[in-house]
């Protein structure tokens, strides 16, 4: 087995429903943008400020480290298996790009940085600061588009 590319492996290991749900959002956001230009600064703003999926994983996985050092000293020497479980999780999203908060992260809007890069290169684009870019919406929508199919419509 292969080891995923940086950019695919946490969507490799993501629902398909919640890729298509990240990136249909995404591009809605764009979409929006794109006949609202004075916002697009306040919204480069706030990417530039998002946290990515890899940032919220190492916040969780340090918090859980320190906290069984902790009660590791001060409760039982037991607990220091957690901090050996987190590296271990830690270790095995660093390669494969699933541990047991990633399901939990994507569906809660947690985004690659790949991810937040595309809207912001179309927020960008829609704008016109690239030379020679066109700046219609439908350029900067095909810009942010994602290679995710959309889940097929639920029977009800």
């Amino acid at each position: 087995m292969a080891i995923p590319t940086t950019k695919d492996r946490v969507p490799d290991h993501t629902e398909p429903a919640v890729n298509a749900r990240i990136a249909v959002e995404t591009r809605d956001r764009v979409q929006t943008l794109a006949h609202d230009k004075p916002r697009i600064a306040q919204r480069l703003r706030e990417l530039d400020e998002e946290w990515d999926i890899e940032r919220a994983i190492e916040a969780n996985a340090s918090t859980l480290a320190f906290v069984g050092v902790a009660l590791g000293f001060f409760v039982h020497p037991y607990w220091l298996a957690l901090p050996a479980l987190v590296t271990l999780f830690l270790f095995q999203h660093a390669v494969q790009g699933w541990c047991p908060p990633v399901p939990v992260l994507r569906r809660l809007g947690f985004r690659t940085t790949y991810e937040i890069e595309r809207e912001r290169n179309a927020l960008k684009a829609v704008r016109g600061d690239f030379i020679g870019a066109e700046l219609s919406a439908e350029r900067a929508l095909a810009a942010v588009e994602l290679p995710i199919p959309l889940p097929p419509p639920s029977a009800s």
